[in-house]
């Protein structure tokens, strides 16, 4: 019986377009196959979000054809024929004798594939700083006629500028984070358990919100007292106390895509010290979303927030933003000072307000936005506020 694919995320003609902004770059370098092996780049090509990963796996697009042909282990095979948009016919699955075998892998397949189909002749891209050296090293030894172009961070960039239908799928997980959050603020109380509220909380980020489910657990760190000047640990055995702090950051998942969201929740009164960090960093947040215009630079929207919290008495080591969408974070730009990228509408970023001031304090804020004319736009709507429960 033939496999029924399950609904696209996005229409065909969606990841044509993708594929033709990745063939034009390939052009450019002079390179006739590309094989992309980043868990997000194959997601923003293909719409597949199976976590096949753990093996090698490539999606091979070529200039001389349509749809790309994604090889990986066979048990992961039916799995792309669900989720990718690409005929049946483009996935292969590689035998079970590739895996734990000291002499070939699954990356030799992909090689097979290529010099099969007599593709690559001249030049092969690979996302080279992703690979082990001794894989890029079997590429060109086995390819030896053509040259390697490392190309890492080539789809990256092109998925920088977003598409009106990703910017609907990121509104869509930023309404998740926002229960999320709704979730977080009824939830926390003295004498709960950090895993209890944990639990709720990722329940309602796999619920969704708006009839739109989660499709997706990103990651999920709740720091409180007395870890608050931590950043990316995950709930303890401990039960939240009269008095404790705790610091949430978190992401509704649609499709791969997030919209991530910070927010601090104090259990009675916060400390007057606080409360003043949380008043610097709200300000900056707003002069930075003012900053985010279509012209400017990321470095413009730093110096807007660094200015505007230095005039409360603060300042933040670290930067304060990153490009998002597909599992988290691009990496390529940064919202820090000195980053000459100019913005352009519909990219997006999570503003990023974390500030861990010593082993004692921390405190977050943060919205996910898209960069318009006028300035950031979130995609998340809860207030702004230094949370009391």
């Amino acid at each position: 019986m033939t496999m029924p694919k399950a609904a696209l995320a996005f229409p065909r003609s969606e990841y044509l377009r993708r594929l033709s902004a990745v063939k034009s770059d390939m052009e450019r370098r002079e390179i006739e196959v590309l094989v992309v092996t980043a868990a997000a780049h194959i997601t923003y090509l293909t719409g597949y979000t199976s976590k096949s990963g753990y093996v090698p796996q490539g999606l091979v697009v070529s200039l001389k054809d349509e749809e790309p042909t994604f090889i990986t282990r066979r048990m992961d095979g039916p799995a792309a024929l669900h989720q990718m948009f690409i005929d049946r016919s483009r996935v292969i699955g590689y035998p079970e004798a590739l895996i734990a075998n000291p002499e070939r892998d699954g990356y030799d397949a992909i090689i097979d594939f290529i010099l099969d189909k007599g593709l690559g002749r001249k030049a092969i891209g690979l996302e080279a700083r992703l690979l082990p050296a001794l894989t890029v090293e079997k590429f060109k030894s086995r390819a030896a006629g053509a040259k390697i172009v490392d190309c890492t961070n080539a789809i990256a960039w092109i998925r920088g500028v977003k598409s009106d239908l990703e910017i609907a799928m990121m509104r869509e997980a930023g309404a998740i984070s926002d229960a999320g959050m709704r979730k977080a603020k009824d939830v926390i109380r003295p004498g709960a358990r950090e895993a209890d509220a944990s639990a709720e909380i990722i329940a309602t980020l796999v619920r969704g919100a708006n009839g739109k489910p989660g499709t997706d657990v990103a990651g999920f760190f709740l720091c409180a007292t007395p870890r608050t000047s931590t950043c990316h640990i995950r709930w303890t055995e401990d039960v939240f106390q009269q008095g404790s702090q705790i610091n949430l950051e978190f992401s509704g998942v649609r499709h791969g895509y997030t919209s991530p969201l910070m927010r601090t929740i104090s259990i009675g009164k916060p400390s007057d010290y606080i409360r003043r960090l949380h008043e610097g960093e709200l300000a900056g947040l707003e002069a930075a979303l003012a900053a985010a215009k279509a012209g400017n630079t990321c470095s413009d929207v730093a110096v807007a927030f660094n200015t505007t919290l230095k005039k409360h008495g603060f300042e933040k080591e670290s930067r304060c933003g990153y490009p998002v969408g597909i599992d988290w974070t691009e990496p390529t730009a940064s919202l820090k000072e000195g980053d000459s990228t100019v913005l352009k509408s519909n990219m997006t970023f999570h503003l990023m307000l974390g500030n861990w001031i010593d082993e004692d304090v921390g405190y977050v804020i943060s919205e996910t936005f898209r960069v318009t004319d006028v300035g950031g736009e979130s995609f998340t709507n809860i207030p702004r506020e230094l949370f009391e429960v």
